[in-house]
């Protein structure tokens, strides 16, 4: 009997002592959620440095469906606005239109587009607040922008395992639309050397489509971040 009362002292002991660091990590952890917000499998969260937090002001949401119909959410965006300090910030995640074929790739410029026209954002006092995406001074766009390289399956993967990177790159459609100055004029994004990140087998390193009876999927370069900032 008194080998079960201590076990219980023990293990309410260990319950206090574990609620007591959790409560302890929450008042010291770093970083604070700044927002979250979720459309469909569209999802985006904000967190900043606990020290930055309250520097940050003007927090806005805007959230732009251009799937089915060309309004249903399961593509679009989720944009969010806020000013740190006295620059203007804007993040947006999006799902693009997927496909390899050159309609889909005409048809994610269309989303781009219409992710710029209807994306809004309100405020109490509009006074020199931004009101759509190009009023920001520094822009984050990132998320599955769906860009295929246009190639066939098999060149993409001898490509791949060459590691020749500057040569996929040269067939990627999204380098060729910052290039072009089309869907994302002035643009900018970091230098792709590393294998395409789509699409894989779940809990694996091998690419879907390698059993050619299930249906293949050109590796791509489908989830990007891109920037745009102006001094």
């Amino acid at each position: 009997m008194a080998g079960e009362n201590r076990m219980i002292s023990e293990i309410a002991s260990l319950a206090e002592l574990d609620l007591e660091s959790l409560i302890n990590w929450k008042k010291r952890a770093p970083y604070v959620k700044i927002v979250s917000k979720q459309m469909v499998g569209i999802f985006i969260t904000i967190w900043v440095r606990r020290s930055l937090r309250r520097h940050i002001q003007n927090l806005n949401v805007s959230s732009v469906g251009v799937g089915v119909m060309g309004y249903i959410g399961n593509k679009g965006s989720i944009s969010v606005s806020l000013s740190i300090h006295q620059t203007l910030f804007c993040f947006i995640c999006t799902h693009l239109t997927s496909g390899e074929k050159d309609a889909d790739a005409a048809k994610r410029i269309t989303d781009v587009q219409e992710i710029h026209r209807r994306t809004h954002f309100n405020s109490l006092s509009s006074i020199g607040l931004p009101k759509s995406i190009r009023d920001h001074e520094r822009i984050i766009w990132l998320g599955d922008l769906n860009y295929r390289i246009n190639l066939s399956y098999e060149k993409t993967r001898e490509l791949i395992s060459k590691k020749d990177w500057a040569k996929l790159v040269e067939h990627d459609q999204l380098i060729r639309e910052l290039r072009k100055g089309r869907a994302f004029d002035g643009w900018s994004e970091g230098t792709l050397n590393f294998a395409p990140t789509y699409k894989y087998e779940t809990n694996s390193d091998t690419y879907c489509g390698e059993d050619s009876r299930v249906g293949r999927r050109t590796p791509s370069w489908c989830d990007r971040i891109l920037s745009f900032g102006r001094e």
